[in-house]
């Protein structure tokens, strides 16, 4: 397993997340009918990337969940709770 290929795949992993995450939050302020077809072509569009990043190798796989896991929480950490200000 060539740690540059896990790196890599790392960043790919994390870069597939934020771009989901943003774009179901982009969806939630959509009119419901066009929620539920965006929401189902992002499914699919995860499932086609985890089936293409399965067929890689092992370092592949591990790089890409790895991405996976660690985004969300560093990704809260970084932005943290948004304040509101009061009047």
């Amino acid at each position: 397993m060539d740690i540059l290929t896990v790196l890599a795949a790392a960043a790919f992993g994390s870069t597939v997340y934020l771009i989901a995450f943003s774009t179901v939050k982009w969806l939630d302020r959509k009119d419901p009918k066009i929620k539920v077809l965006g929401l189902t072509l992002i499914g699919l569009a995860l499932c086609a990337v985890v089936g293409i990043v399965a067929a890689g190798s092992t370092g592949v796989i591990v790089g890409f969940v790895a991405g996976g896991i660690l985004t969300p929480p560093v990704h809260r950490a970084l932005h943290g709770r948004m304040r509101v200000a009061r009047t």
